[in-house]
């Protein structure tokens, strides 16, 4: 076997199940995990703050078969392992608390999945939330935004299918191990997830869905967005796990309102008191997610066919496209005279290129 590293090191005790804090203070103590490795069983008996158990299962398996056999078993399963000390590691996740040290993937993160809004919601969902996620997802994904959930039942598998339905990527954030299909109702789009976007989990392969790992996986979920839409949610939901840790990492956080009589719409309608951005159509979303922002401007210069355009229009449509914009400036910009500028405005708004908004200033439709 190769020489052992840092990061060898650290996937070893992430396969062990010590948890992620655990694993920091371990780091904090031992900067260069290869010094554990090698440490005495004296000097790792001597680690502070560290369960006499843990300390224990790190000597007992601290062997070079133990290691051939567990990187043998992640390549068996076609797993992907990123760790903090890799460069392909998400930037995002870099910068929130308690960030995991080793993800495991199951099909590919890309530089496209930067641009991404996850969305969650009850694992049973009524047909209005249902309807609200298919509608966001589609938008979402004409915008080429990455789907990022749970792969629970209910809104979280109807965002990630909607998504696949629209050929767009989803990525889906589990709470066990990669080898696990959880819920089983889940296998098919498990497989096709892991095909055309990605699987992630913190946890080695084999560890079960216990109930405490689904609030940790969430400030993944949130973690790798850019906001988080909370469809519908209880009172008392993952949902809202979520949605704090958003709040925590700055994220935005963006509810649906819904029936005050529906117990799956408290969650929610609490979230928009308390000051969650309230939904109603895409636009609520774009207007707080600068990257969104910029993607919305893209699209409408990439949907241009100057083919239809005489030159002085295209003129002025090269200066609207930069942002709203007033009729002065455009004729300012453009060197032609205000009354020839209003003409050529006049004949865009006709042909639903531009749209004025107050006060003389045309933005691309």
């Amino acid at each position: 076997m190769r020489e052992i590293s840092n990061r060898d090191v650290l996937i070893w005790l992430n396969s062990l199940n010590i948890g992620n804090k655990t694993i920091e203070k371990i780091m904090e103590q031992v900067p260069q995990l290869v010094d554990l490795w090698e440490s005495s069983s004296h000097n790792i008996q001597g680690l502070r703050n560290i369960k006499a158990e843990i300390k224990e299962k790190i000597i007992s398996n601290r062997s070079k078969d133990y290691l051939n056999r567990l990187f043998n078993l992640i390549e068996k399963q076609n797993i992907d392992v990123i760790t903090i000390f890799d460069k392909d590691y998400p930037k995002r996740l870099h910068y929130i608390y308690d960030n995991p040290k080793v993800l495991y993937i199951k099909g590919n993160i890309i530089e496209e999945d930067n641009l991404s809004i996850a969305i969650v919601g009850s694992r049973k969902a009524t047909s209005y939330g249902k309807w609200a996620t298919e509608k966001f997802v589609e938008e979402l994904v004409k915008l080429d935004v990455t789907i990022v959930s749970g792969l629970a039942l209910g809104i979280d598998s109807i965002a990630h299918k909607k998504a696949l339905e629209e050929n767009g990527r989803t990525i889906g954030v589990l709470g066990n191990g990669l080898d696990i299909v959880y819920p089983k109702k889940n296998k098919d789009i498990y497989e096709v997830i892991s095909k055309k976007g990605a699987l992630i989990s913190e946890y080695f392969l084999g560890v079960p869905p216990l109930a405490y790992n689904f609030p940790q996986r969430n400030r993944i979920i949130s973690g790798l967005s850019l906001g988080v839409i909370v469809v519908e949610a209880k009172e008392k939901s993952g949902s809202l796990i979520t949605a704090h840790h958003a709040l925590e990492q700055g994220k935005e956080v963006f509810a649906l309102p819904g029936n005050i009589n529906s117990i799956f719409s408290r969650g929610t309608n609490k979230l928009i008191k308390d000051g969650a951005k309230l939904i109603m159509d895409i636009d609520d979303i774009i207007e707080e997610v600068y990257e969104l922002q910029a993607k919305v401007k893209i699209k409408k210069e990439e949907g241009i066919d100057y083919s239809q355009f005489s030159p002085l229009e295209i003129k002025v449509l090269e200066v609207i496209k930069e942002g709203p914009i007033h009729s002065d400036s455009i004729a300012l910009n453009t060197g032609l005279d205000i009354s020839t500028v209003n003409s050529i405005l006049t004949i865009l708004e006709l042909k639903g290129t531009i749209n004025e908004m107050t006060g003389r200033i045309f933005t691309l439709s």
